[in-house]
């Protein structure tokens, strides 16, 4: 019951019209297409109902042969008016069939740009977007958005578009051509329309929520297997793969509860849609047949009758599977455009300083920020860093150290105060400018599937293969990028297994030799790395720091002694500043944390 009612409560669209309004904005470039679409769909439909009524003609014609040989023997069968008549009936069914399929080819073509566009928006909007967005959401969900989701639209939206308008059209003339022959007949299987109308209207109310919990459990169940991916040797290590698997299956039970039944549910309308027309279409057939039998209606056109009952009901089920697919397209439409629509970073001023000849100086103003404004993690911090300077970020797991640098990078706004790169607000720079003056050598090494050429190159786009090289030796990474198969041109697994730790490493600080920024921001964790590659990895970050101000935020506190500024934090604020000596000397929170690192006593 619980799940049950957490279903009810999350997952009916929340704004119909506004994503209606949506789409229509997305349709709006295709208005002249889709016009034609609509043209193409009535002109092909109004030929599908003249269909019976001209088979109906030469069927009466045929009946009339048949009766007036058994009355006289001077009765024949007309064929040349009845092969006239069915010549006439082929023409219009393949001018029917080209329109059909020029309406199909038109509005398959506008569903797939509107795909293209979507997912071209999405891949802007990604990078758009704050880390605070991707901290609170799963990467699976938003992958789930990119690809089913839009798929969903893509390949619904032609068919709702062009079945609702065919329906309408057909509903509309058929019922002309039913009361042309009558009136009564008409009324009998028009009786069966309130019915049916009001049978898929409880269906489909019932199964909207449902095809949008499918929609938002398929977004949990891609990200929860794409962590399980990443983090397989994880689960291994820590014997989590039978907690893994029960969350998998609790997500796999909803997604299946949550499919089955909105699959059920719209299932069931058109057995109850096609038993309520037979009962319409048994009354037509006993009526009908008393009156040919009366003369009161020719054989032909009761034939034709008895095909625009099916016709008529066709509308009908195609409004049912109408429901359906419009359900699943709501349903998608709303999760992308609340991605869409998701608060962007904090634009870039009109006329930004940039930023040219840097010298390194930062200074933090009176910095306060929270991930919540109700929750301040750093209060009122102040630091001045000299140009050239290298600052040490400590404190214990959790204290804000990475905290500091997003700051730094303009991943995060400020709640209050400055960061001023040389005397300028970084608010007053583009955050473009701000990020190519810093490089980055962080412990989670990213690396993407490409050549080592490529990765390298990552941190300058138009490098040549001179500079790639050059960076490679001044990081200590060229000798083993030569020993490796294919050299600069071997492949990187996606995974990056196909390589060590610490040459990864390497490759990021050849990365960063190339981009050549003026500030530096590293994580110097060497914990899983051999003893030689360690010294190459110090000795090329060594290389990297020269002459640049730097930002360590140190794990092994050994490693920064010659630091000339130490920033201690402890939950969010700095506790103390100096440099190895003087806060040693201080017997305070940094003497406790050295002490603890490397049991040392003075």
């Amino acid at each position: 019951m619980h799940g049950r009612n957490n279903i009810s409560k999350n997952t009916k669209v929340k704004d119909v019209k506004k994503t209606i309004k949506g789409l229509l904005k997305y349709l709006k470039p295709y208005s002249i297409q889709i016009f034609f679409v609509l043209l193409f769909s009535i002109g092909s439909t109004i030929l599908m109902i003249w269909g019976p009524k001209i088979l109906g003609k030469a069927t009466t014609k045929l009946f009339e042969g048949i009766m007036y040989k058994k009355i006289s023997p001077l009765g024949f069968i007309d064929f040349d008016y009845i092969f006239t008549i069915l010549s006439l009936l082929l023409l219009v069914y393949i001018i029917s069939a080209l329109l059909r399929y020029i309406q199909e080819f038109v509005m398959n073509t506008i569903s797939q740009k509107i795909s293209y566009n979507l997912r071209s928006q999405i891949s802007v909007k990604i990078n758009k977007l704050p880390l605070k967005y991707f901290d609170k959401n799963t990467y699976g969900d938003v992958l789930s958005r990119v690809t089913n989701d839009v798929d969903t639209i893509s390949n619904n939206l032609q068919q709702t578009l062009s079945n609702i308008v065919s329906a309408i059209v057909t509903l509309i003339g058929v019922l002309i051509m039913m009361l042309s022959i009558s009136p009564l007949l008409t009324l009998i299987t028009i009786l069966t329309l309130p019915i049916a109308t009001i049978l898929v209207g409880i269906i489909a109310s019932r199964s909207q929520r449902y095809f949008k919990n499918q929609q938002r459990m398929l977004g949990k169940i891609n990200g929860h297997i794409e962590e399980s991916y990443s983090a397989h040797e994880v689960i291994q290590a820590f014997n989590a793969q039978d907690k893994t698997l029960d969350k998998f299956n609790r997500y796999n039970n909803e997604l299946y509860t949550s499919a089955w039944k909105s699959q059920f549910l719209s299932g069931l309308m058109m057995p109850i849609l096609n038993f309520v027309s037979n009962i319409g279409y048994v009354g037509v057939c006993i009526l009908g047949g008393y009156s040919v039998i009366k003369g009161k209606i020719q054989i032909g056109d009761i034939q034709a009758f008895l095909q625009y009952v099916r016709q008529f009901n066709q509308p009908i089920m195609q409004v049912s599977q109408i429901a359906n697919v419009f359900q699943s397209v709501m349903a998608a439409s709303e999760r992308v455009f609340e991605f869409l629509d998701e608060k962007e970073e904090v634009k870039e001023i009109e006329n930004p300083i940039i930023l040219d000849d840097l010298k390194g100086e930062v200074i933090f103003d009176h910095v306060n920020f929270g991930y919540d404004k109700d929750n301040i993690i750093i209060h009122d911090f102040n630091a001045k860093i000299k140009p050239g300077q290298k600052v040490a970020i400590v404190g214990p797991t959790g204290a804000g150290k990475t905290t500091l640098v997003n700051l730094l990078m303009r991943f995060y706004e400020l709640n209050s105060g400055s960061i001023k790169i040389d005397g300028i607000d970084i608010t007053n720079m583009k955050r473009e400018n701000l990020r190519k003056t810093l490089g980055m050598v962080l412990q989670d090494t990213w690396l993407f599937n490409g050549t080592i050429k490529d990765n390298i190159a990552f941190g300058k786009l138009d490098a040549n293969d001179s500079e790639i090289i050059e960076a490679s030796k001044e990081a200590d990474a060229d000798h083993f990028i030569r020993t490796l198969p294919e050299g600069y041109n071997m492949m990187i697994n996606e995974d990056g297994s196909n390589i060590s730790s610490g040459q990864k490493q390497l490759l990021t600080i050849a990365r960063a030799f190339l981009a050549n920024p003026g500030i530096l921001i590293l994580d110097e964790a060497t914990s899983n790395v051999d003893t030689r590659t360690e010294i190459l990895i110090q000795d090329a970050m060594s290389k990297l720091m020269e002459g640049r101000t730097t930002f360590i935020i140190a794990h092994r506190l050994s490693t920064i002694k010659d630091a000339d500024i130490i920033l201690v934090m402890d939950n969010g604020n700095i506790v103390e500043q100096g440099n190895h000596e003087s806060l040693l000397k201080k017997k305070g929170f940094y003497y406790n944390l050295y002490n603890s690192q490397f049991e040392t006593t003075n």
